[in-house]
C-alpha cells in the first residue's frame, strides 16, 4: 500500500487534498513543529483531525522543533491536547519530547524525525525498539542508500518524493540581523527571499526566519516524478508532498498528479512514455520562480562530499 502524505496550508486546502487521494495530512503549529507552510490555530488542527477522520484518513502532527529548556516546559499540554483530539501520529526529532511522552502516559504514536540525521537503518531500529512507529528519513540521501536502509527496517520510512529541501536552520534571527546591518526594514517570514553566492549568481536558496530562527533551503526543490515505481519496488511507500513553496490549487493538482502516478503503478500501467508525461506535467506546475531535480537520488555515494 503507497501511502501519500501532503502539507496543508488551509482548511479548504486541506479538503481538496483529501478528494485529491491524499491518505495524511502534516499540519502543526510553528511553536512546536519546523517548516509548515501555515501554523493552525488549536481549534483549527481539531476540525482538520475531524474533517480527515470522517473521510476515513489520518493526520499527522509536526512536534519535530528544537526545543530548548522554554519550549520542553511547554510541550506538555500541547501533546494531552493532541491526545484529547485523537491525532493519528506526531513526528518527533527530540528525545525529551519522547521521554515527556513515556513519563505522562501520553499514549500518542511517534514517528521519529531528526532531519538531517536519520541516514541508517541502524538508527531508525534503534527509535522503533524505543516505540516509533515509523521514521522520516534525511533528504539528502541516494538511490542506493534509501534502498539499503529500506530492506533493513523495521517500521515504515517516509521519503521526500516533492517538495523543498532544508539545508540549513539557525536558532539565530539571521534575516532580522541582515536587515537591520542594512538599514532596512525588516521582513521576518518573508518567505518570498533568496540567498546567492557571490560566485555563483544561478543560486538562489530560499531564505525565511520564524517562530524557530532562520531556514535556508537547497536551490532546487525535489522531484522524484520518474522514480515513483523504483521506490515502489524498493518497499519505500510513504510518499511526502511539501507545499512549502507550492501554494494552493496548484498544490492540490500536484498532489493529484501523484496519486494518479500511484494508481498507475498499483494497476501495472507504469510506462516510460507516462513518466515523460507525468514529469512534464510536474514541470508545469511547479513555481516558476523556482527551480526542480531529483536531489541526491541520483547521485553515487562515493560523489557526495
Amino acid at each position: 500500500m503507497i501511502e501519500l502524505i501532503a502539507t496543508a496550508e488551509s482548511i479548504g486546502q486541506a479538503r481538496k487534498l483529501l478528494e485529491a487521494g491524499i491518505n495524511t495530512l502534516y499540519i502543526g503549529e510553528d511553536e512546536f513543529g519546523l517548516r509548515l507552510p501555515t501554523s493552525f490555530s488549536r481549534e483549527e488542527q481539531k476540525e482538520l483531525v475531524q474533517l480527515a477522520h470522517e473521510k476515513g484518513n489520518k493526520i499527522t502532527v509536526a512536534v519535530n522543533a528544537l526545543m530548548h529548556n522554554d519550549r520542553i516546559a511547554t510541550v506538555i499540554p500541547y501533546l494531552q491536547f493532541l491526545k484529547e483530539i485523537q491525532v493519528d501520529a506526531i513526528t518527533v526529532g527530540d528525545p525529551g519530547v519522547i521521554h515527556l511522552l513515556k513519563q505522562h502516559a501520553i499514549d500518542i504514536p511517534y514517528i521519529y524525525d531528526a532531519q538531517t540525521m536519520v541516514t541508517s537503518a541502524n538508527q531508525v531500529n534503534f527509535w522503533a525498539k524505543r516505540g516509533a512507529t515509523g521514521a522520516v528519513l534525511a533528504r539528502e540521501l541516494t538511490r542506493d542508500e534509501l534502498e539499503l536502509i529500506s530492506g533493513q527496517t523495521v517500521v515504515p520510512i517516509e521519503v521526500l518524493v516533492y517538495g523543498a529541501t532544508c539545508i540549513h536552520q539557525s536558532k539565530r534571527p539571521l534575516v532580522r540581523n541582515y536587515f537591520n546591518y542594512v538599514g532596512e526594514s525588516n521582513v521576518e517570514n518573508d518567505r518570498s527571499l533568496f540567498l546567492s553566492e557571490p560566485k555563483k549568481e544561478e543560486t538562489h536558496y530560499s531564505i525565511y526566519e520564524d517562530r524557530n530562527g532562520t531556514h535556508i533551503f537547497a536551490t532546487n526543490d525535489v522531484n522524484l516524478a520518474a522514480h515513483l515505481e523504483t521506490l515502489s519496488q524498493a518497499g519505500l511507500t510513504q510518499w511526502k508532498l511539501d507545499g512549502l513553496f507550492t501554494k494552493g490549487d496548484v498544490f492540490v493538482e500536484m498532489a493529484a498528479l501523484f496519486n494518479e502516478a500511484r494508481v498507475a503503478i498499483m494497476e501495472g500501467n507504469w510506462s516510460a512514455e507516462y513518466t515523460d508525461h507525468l514529469n512534464e506535467r510536474v514541470q508545469q506546475l511547479h513555481p516558476a520562480e523556482r527551480a526542480l531535480d531529483e536531489g541526491f537520488f541520483v547521485k553515487n555515494p562515493e560523489d557526495i562530499q
